[in-house]
């Protein structure tokens, strides 16, 4: 007696295959245009956001020139209170410009005689308020933030170090960097070397990563995931992920204009667990490791996957190629 076919067979069939006939150029232009208009919408001006901006933008500085000479005298006294007193800043910074942070996992303590150095990925200036809400540490930057108008007295009170990233000044800047660390100051890097589009981690520069090589103490190298992952009030998907990336030639005033228009954002700031340079034979494997943890990370949170540090730290110590760029 032949088998019976089962009834459900020709429904899973009709799921796999699509409907005869079906144009796949037209559905893929379809997407195509839908994406687009998705990303103009995200541009589109408007009065209400207009507003808004100007009004986050003078609540902004009117902070910021309160918060300088508050800072000075904090720089004055020594210890903590600069470092305290900077988290506080940006903190604010980002309650003004509706940027509300979500934090997974937990920074590390720094320890007698071994800061902690931060490796994050980096997609935009928002990067900045986001992390030094959270994290007691300064920033590693670029050599042009040191002339922008009064970007560069803000920079210089949370006692920013500068780089310039070209080949001839690698070791000086190293060298600044492992003063630093050796002075006991956590610091951030982003080793990315530049912006990204948001939608992908650029590898991993090693060269700076190296301070922890010429450091007297080496210190604890802590990777750290970043997404922007809300977009008023909703969950960010590919076409709006340029509406916080600031990368190329993308005019910086504009897109700050842009982001602060928007009713409010969020961000996600996933810390892995810490990696001791001890634990590796050089600076290309620690730069490879946590380049693994950013990237695992940064890809749960872009896909709303349950992203823990736990889940993650396997795969931050077991390395599978090198830097694309040393």
């Amino acid at each position: 007696m032949p088998t019976r076919p089962l009834g459900s067979r020709r429904f899973r069939t009709a799921i796999i295959r699509p409907p005869a006939g079906t144009d796949w150029r037209a559905r893929l232009a379809a997407a195509d245009a839908e994406l687009a208009a998705d990303y103009r919408e995200a541009r589109a001006p408007s009065a209400w956001r207009a507003v808004r901006a100007t009004r986050r933008l003078l609540l902004m500085a009117l902070w910021t020139l309160l918060s300088i000479p508050i800072q000075a005298a904090c720089i004055a006294i020594g210890g903590r209170p600069p470092v305290v007193f900077a988290r506080w800043y940006h903190a604010v910074l980002c309650r003004i410009a509706g940027i509300r942070v979500r934090m997974i996992g937990a920074p590390t303590a720094p320890q007698p005689g071994r800061p902690v150095l931060f490796l994050c990925n980096h997609q935009s200036w928002a990067d900045v308020l986001v992390l030094g809400s959270r994290l007691e540490a300064c920033f590693v930057s670029k050599a042009e933030v040191g002339s922008w108008p009064l970007i560069r007295t803000v920079a210089k009170l949370g006692r920013t170090v500068y780089v310039s990233r070209r080949r001839g000044s690698t070791a000086r800047e190293k060298d600044e960097i492992a003063s630093r660390l050796a002075k006991g100051d956590s610091l951030i890097l982003f080793p990315e070397g530049t912006t990204s589009d948001g939608a992908r981690i650029l590898p991993f520069r090693s060269a700076l990563i190296g301070a922890v090589e010429d450091a007297e103490t080496r210190p604890i190298v802590q990777p750290v995931s970043l997404v922007f992952d809300r977009l008023d009030g909703l969950p960010v998907t590919r076409p709006h992920r340029p509406h916080f990336a600031w990368y190329g030639d993308m005019d910086i005033a504009r897109h700050a204009w842009t982001m602060l228009g928007r009713r409010s954002c969020g961000a996600t700031i996933l810390l892995h667990p810490p990696l001791d340079p001890a634990g590796f034979p050089d600076r290309k494997a620690l730069a490879e490791a946590a380049y693994q943890a950013v990237d695992l990370g940064a890809a749960a949170l872009r896909q709303g996957r349950d992203a823990t540090p736990l889940s993650l730290n396997h795969h931050a110590r077991a390395p599978a190629r090198s830097p694309d760029r040393a």
